[in-house]
């Protein structure tokens, strides 16, 4: 750890990611002297801050309560945990520590719609960003996918901001206005980050609805409903409704995204499928209504939208078996939905790294739609404990492994799922990794 220099600087960078480093730019672009700091030796865009910036002090290998304390705001990175004992140190002395996106609230002059949740946020806020284009509305979405929210200001003409939003990033944000917001659902996740402790993680959650003008919630999700604590909310679920909220309502053999008693759209009519990706329709309709977005080019985008990658993405079929890739279903709640969400039995792929999760919810969802279970990674074991009942389970050593078990076990008619209810950090880089040598596995020993 170098040595505090204690120039100029009042304002320290903590985490030199992709935030990171827009914030350097953000800072740089209005004459905000600052340093840098990082876990890491070597951070990812290291090469790129020492380009752009040569003669910023960077603090580099490691966490320094003596620098942090010569600052007089922190601006921290989603990744580096508010709990962290030289953070919490320079908090008790009165220093500042804030986010980036504490800092796009300060300055974003265009309405902000966000949206959190455990699971389906980035499916929500890509079909919110297609319904607002297709109505015509400039809009600038980024945050937790795609642009760092700051990067976000430097679009001309910004008529609306859509952010996805992480805990981590709200954990540091006190000042976000949203024009509407929206908490999908809250699941077991991240609570090696929050000490176990599911209200923690809710609670962080919960920090979207502060001073938020139109509060949108999953009524299905007494969490969220409790969080929201809002009478005039208006709501979704996979039921059906009146007043004006919406759901899902069977009418003449079909299944209908209904707002109130007005039926809005035959889920026929939608690309993707099951009960999971309907809500995930209404949420997005939700949102838009909330945002004054007009409704038919809402419908035109949800007729259009084919999923996103990793998402109960459909890889193919081979001798009467369906092949799905949900890589991105790094929580229990997740792997829940995706089971739920396919027709008929489903042999299952799951495992990694639980992050301290209960995997108990798992259970009577494997008994009613799984074949099988194939397990693999970290805590295979502890998701093996935690199933009951007489659905067989099997180990695999990794990937290819876990495909050609799976093979033999699904049968005509059947879904084969990765969905591992886990991170993939013991195994893969990422999940895209993980759902991409999934993929890939599948072409070269099933579909070829």
């Amino acid at each position: 750890m170098q040595q505090v220099q204690r120039t100029n600087w009042h304002t320290l960078i903590v985490g030199l990611g992709r935030t990171g480093l827009s914030i350097a730019r953000y800072l740089s672009a209005r004459d905000v002297p600052f340093a840098v700091m990082d876990t890491r030796a070597e951070p990812p865009s290291a090469d790129t801050l020492r380009t752009e910036f040569p003669n910023v002090e960077r603090y580099f290998g490691g966490l320094s309560a003596e620098v942090m304390c010569t600052a007089q705001r922190m601006i921290v990175s989603p990744g580096i945990a508010l709990a962290t004992p030289d953070i919490e140190k320079a908090r008790s002395l009165g220093i500042e520590v804030i986010g980036d996106i504490e800092l796009f609230a300060r300055e974003a002059k265009a309405p902000i719609v966000a949206i959190t949740g455990s699971n389906g946020k980035t499916t929500v806020t890509t079909l919110l960003d297609m319904m607002a284009k297709k109505a015509g509305v400039k809009v600038a979405t980024g945050g937790n996918i795609g642009l760092p929210a700051l990067e976000l200001l430097n679009q001309r003409k910004t008529e609306l901001y859509i952010l996805e939003l992480s805990s981590f990033q709200l954990e540091t944000t006190d000042s976000l206005k949203c024009k509407a917001a929206c908490i999908l659902n809250i699941t077991e996740d991240h609570l090696d980050r929050y000490s176990g402790r599911i209200d923690l993680y809710a609670a962080a959650k919960a920090k979207i609805y502060k001073n938020c003008e139109i509060k949108v919630a999953n009524r299905d999700d007494k969490t969220v409903v409790n969080l929201a604590n809002d009478s005039r909310a208006i709501t979704f679920g996979a039921g059906p409704t009146h007043n004006g909220h919406f759901g899902v309502e069977l009418a003449e053999g079909l299944r209908w995204l209904v707002r109130g008693d007005e039926k809005l759209l035959d889920t026929t009519e939608m690309k993707v499928t099951g009960s999971h990706n309907e809500v995930n329709a209404l949420a997005a309709l939700a949102l838009a209504e909330a945002a004054g977005i007009d409704l038919e080019p809402c419908l035109e985008a949800l007729r259009e939208f084919d999923g996103l990658e990793h998402r109960t993405q459909w890889i193919g079929q081979h001798n009467g078996i369906h092949w799905f890739n949900d890589s991105k279903g790094t929580n229990v709640g997740a792997t829940v939905a995706a089971l739920q969400g396919l027709p008929g039995k489903t042999v299952l792929l799951a495992g990694g790294q639980g992050k301290n999760a209960d995997f108990s919810p798992l259970a009577d969802v494997v008994q009613k739609y799984a074949r099988a279970v194939v397990l693999f990674g970290e805590d295979a074991e502890l998701i093996a404990l935690a199933l009951k009942g007489d659905i067989p389970i099997v180990f695999a050593n990794d990937i290819v492994d876990a495909v050609k078990q799976a093979e033999e076990l699904a049968c005509i008619g059947d879904n084969v799922l990765l969905s591992p209810a886990c991170a993939s950090f013991d195994m893969f880089d990422n999940y895209e990794q993980r759902g991409q040598i999934f993929m890939e596995t599948v072409r070269q020993e099933v579909l070829c």
